[in-house]
């Protein structure tokens, strides 16, 4: 029988021994010593009664402790909470109140605001004083108990979460070489030295540095990651982007050149990528983008090499069907929904049943999202079924946004569409009716989007239109909104 996650990464740190696996701060740190770290930080949660069952909320750096304080929350097999930087005050509240305990390596939050803490607050210092056998941890977690929430962009007022299994990160790619797809495994092969950033909580970067270490490669810590300059300071062989900082990378490179020789891949993951963006980015930085198309719900559904074709997604290595409306699956080279099962996906929404009926249908997920396999399996996408914008890699639901900006007394209705941005990826563009004798000025629409949904969910664009265009069904066409912007 597979033990449970994280066995696989505490043997890994183990079979690594006296190997630098962690690079922070000036500091080498050994496969062995952060196996000792994650020792003593289970110790330390198991003394505080954290176990199978119980929550933990993870407000953490980029170091090697941190990392260790992650893979432990694990082994003790509590629910975990990741708290990501960027959250405004009110949806970090909302997110901490789904956990009893909080573990931090800093005073503050992300951005050195009030924690606004569970009821117990520990210090990753003080855990990390706790005592050390010297014996390999237990893996407390149990297949069905709910391992990780991963929570979505908070653009409906407080996040939701979906939740995730033992089984299904048991289950997940990144830890068993043996099967890994083709893209995977060539993506592998550059990980030598992987650059993180943000907080080692968040689903993306846990997922691609674990499979850096089962590659063999090292973690290497930058915060903040300023680009290109983290890359040449680091050493670095790769790392993960956004589309926004992508084309802002390959902007500054071409005004003022940097020897980036040693770079080997950037992982895009997030906001599609366009075509011509992408033939730029490999014009400047040679043939290492790598794109990567999942959704919080799934992991990773499909991931293009350098070698496909700008626009593709490369051939999905888990089971995809593109359905019509009526749920039957579409030839190759017809546009329908995508639907999909992956060996991580999610469960449902944590204490919001019925909520993901819609999502999770039949042992499938529902991606909302519009696209077409071509006749060599290659995955190509052309739109979404749901309103959303996709701001620096993270979702925001468009509804909210529209609601809020129709309560200005300058608005009488407001919609919103998602248009492509060079720093963010997309952006929200906002089409208004005004009320009659006002005009609502964009920076009055900003500084109300960013107070109660944060600064991403805020227009960057505004149109005034006497009307709003509707379909056939009655409903606001926001397609003919766009095209005639």
């Amino acid at each position: 029988m597979t033990e449970q996650f994280p066995g696989a990464v505490l043997d890994l740190l183990d079979a690594a021994g006296d190997r630098t696996v962690f690079e922070h701060d000036g500091r080498e740190v050994s496969g062995r010593q952060l196996l000792g770290m994650t020792r003593r930080v289970a110790s330390g949660m198991r003394q505080h009664g954290l176990g199978p069952g119980r929550a933990v909320a993870l407000l953490l750096g980029v170091g090697p402790e941190a990392f260790a304080a992650v893979i432990a929350a694990y082994t003790v097999g509590a629910r975990v909470v990741g708290v990501r930087p960027g959250m405004t005050d009110d949806q970090q509240a909302g997110l901490l109140r789904e956990a009893e305990v909080t573990v931090t390596d800093r005073p503050g939050g992300p951005d050195g605001t009030d924690l606004r803490p569970t009821d117990v607050v520990l210090p990753l210092g003080g855990l990390l004083a706790a005592p050390d056998d010297g014996l390999r941890p237990r893996v407390s977690g149990r297949p069905q108990d709910v391992a990780r929430l991963i929570h979505t962009s908070g653009s409906t007022g407080v996040p939701k979460a979906c939740a995730q299994t033992y089984a299904a990160m048991t289950a997940a790619w990144a830890l068993r070489p043996e099967d890994w797809p083709p893209a995977v495994r060539e993506l592998a092969g550059r990980l030598d030295r992987f650059l993180v950033f943000g907080t080692l909580a968040s689903q993306v970067m846990l997922e691609y540095g674990l499979l850096a270490l089962a590659a063999g490669g090292v973690l290497v810590s930058a915060d903040p990651p300023d680009l290109p300059g983290a890359l040449v300071r680091h050493r670095a062989t790769a790392s993960v982007i956004t589309v926004g900082r992508l084309n802002r990378l390959v902007t500054e490179l071409r005004s003022a050149p940097v020897d980036l020789g040693g770079l080997r891949a950037l992982m895009v993951s997030g906001s599609p990528l366009e075509p011509g963006r992408a033939r730029a980015a490999a014009q400047v930085l040679g043939p290492v983008v790598f794109h990567g198309y999942g959704q919080t719900e799934t992991g990773m559904i499909s991931m293009a090499t350098p070698a496909d074709p700008p626009g593709s997604l490369g051939v999905p290595p888990v089971d995809l069907e593109v359905r019509d409306p009526s749920g039957r699956p579409v030839p190759a080279g017809t546009e329908g929904e995508i639907f999909v099962r992956t060996p991580s996906q999610g469960c449902g929404y944590w204490g919001r049943p019925g909520l993901g009926d819609e999502v999770f249908v039949d042992g499938w997920v529902r991606t909302r999202d519009l696209g077409s396999l071509d006749a060599r399996g290659r995955l190509w996408l052309s739109g979404r079924t749901r309103d959303v914008v996709i701001v620096d890699a993270n979702v925001y639901y468009t509804g909210p946004v529209e609601r809020l900006l129709a309560r200005h007394p300058a608005v009488t209705e407001a919609y919103v569409v998602a248009v492509p941005d060079e720093a963010t990826g997309e952006a929200v563009h906002a089409f208004v009716v005004p009320t009659a004798g006002r005009v609502p000025v964009l920076d009055d629409l900003r500084a109300l989007v960013t107070a109660q949904l944060g600064a991403a969910c805020a227009p960057t664009r505004l149109t005034l239109v006497d009307e709003v265009p509707l379909t056939a069904a009655g409903k606001p066409d926001k397609r003919r909104l766009t095209r005639g912007s």
